[in-house]
């Protein structure tokens, strides 16, 4: 009588980066953990891997387990790519007319549902690598699609990058504080409070859009890309994708973000799954926040990080983030692109280039004392 193993075959792990792609070893350590976790089968790396709290960031991972932590706090993150009208781009004079996105809408001006009944911070963008980009379309690599999208080289887009705020940091600290880094007990339920933190974020993004649109002198309008990437979906077979950092990149259009002095680059995605049906969704840290600032500090002004090499202005009051958000931060994002093409996971269609990037409202002496009254 022949015997069968009973163990569960190791679940698998592949990182789309070339041999000259800088990837860090704690990030790659990190997918091994994870799938070392029962019930992982695979774990896909994209080209902006780095590590993360818990998990890594810019990774795809399957299992017939549903992880909350692999999704992290900050369910329904993503980018949105909005068309804008301007007559007159000036980033010096558009720059001044921003919005404080710090400050929430009143949830009473809200015309429609808002998911999970979640009020708070209604219309703001977040701090981290979050941020609202005026820019205009650079490079047309593939126009038949762009025009399809509406955009030709020159036209204006606005740019928006941020998630469901303390609504999904909320949810995941409802699971973390019974059953820390374990599975979900009960999926149907986290995916409910998930998919509404999914909604919100997208409105958010909306919101947002619009408030930046009305600002200077433009309608809004809804947007021609709109994709997350920190989510969960249920697979066939009922395997659950967990994306922390990689957007769907089956059959999709994704806007992958550079950074605040490099372009951006707007992308059809057609990732197998290999790629756990996904693709980057930026240029990726190269540098901890606490080492950004530290070498930022020795190297740049602030001077020098509100105005880029790109030739566009950077709105943020906040010096440290400054600091913690400088391009030399993260990986080049030509290579990130390029590592995606030639993976096969992603076609460029066309990059986007900064005119002025919104980070944290700067006030100047105002800011105190504004900030106080809330």
């Amino acid at each position: 009588m022949s015997q069968h193993s009973t163990t569960t075959p190791p679940a698998t792990v592949t990182v789309f980066a070339a041999p000259g792609s800088w990837i860090e070893s704690a990030a790659r350590d990190q997918c091994d953990q994870v799938a070392a976790l029962t019930g992982m089968i695979h774990v896909a790396g994209m080209p902006d891997l780095h590590p993360g709290k818990g998990a890594p960031i810019g990774a795809a991972m399957s299992s017939t387990v549903l992880y909350p932590l692999l999704v992290g706090s900050d369910i329904g993150c993503g980018i949105a790519v909005f068309p804008i009208r301007l007559r007159r781009a000036v980033p010096e004079k558009l720059a001044a007319r921003f919005p404080d996105l710090d400050v929430p809408l009143d949830p009473a001006s809200i015309e429609e549902e808002i998911p999970a009944g979640y009020a708070d911070q209604l219309g703001t963008v977040g701090r981290g690598n979050h941020f609202v980009e005026l820019a205009k379309v650079g490079t047309v690599v593939e126009p038949e699609h762009a025009s399809r999208l509406g955009l030709a080289a020159g036209d204006l887009v606005l740019i928006v990058h941020s998630g469901s705020r303390g609504l999904g940091e909320r949810i995941l600290r409802e699971h973390t504080e019974v059953h820390g880094a374990g599975p979900a007990a009960d999926p149907a339920a986290y995916l409910a409070a998930h998919d509404a933190a999914v909604r919100w974020g997208s409105l958010n993004r909306r919101l947002m859009a619009a408030r930046v649109a009305e600002a200077l002198g433009a309608e809004p309008e809804p947007p021609i890309v709109d994709e997350c990437h920190n989510s969960a979906e249920v697979l066939d077979g009922g395997v659950y994708l967990h994306r922390k950092g990689a957007a769907p990149g089956d059959g999709r259009d994704v806007l992958i973000a550079g950074t605040r002095g490099t372009p951006s680059y707007l992308v059809a995605g057609h990732a197998g799954a290999e790629a756990g049906y996904s693709v980057a969704h930026g240029a990726g840290r190269k540098m901890s926040r606490a080492d950004a600032l530290r070498r930022g500090r020795a190297k740049h002004t602030v001077e020098e990080l509100r105005r880029t090499p790109v030739g566009s202005l950077v709105v943020c009051g906040d010096r440290q983030l400054l600091f913690e958000e400088a391009p030399t931060a993260y990986k080049r994002i030509e290579q990130v692109i390029g590592d995606l093409t030639a993976f096969g996971l992603a076609t460029p269609i066309l990059t986007t280039i900064p005119l002025v990037t919104y980070k944290t409202a700067d006030l100047g002496p105002r800011r105190d004392a504004k900030r106080a009254r809330r």
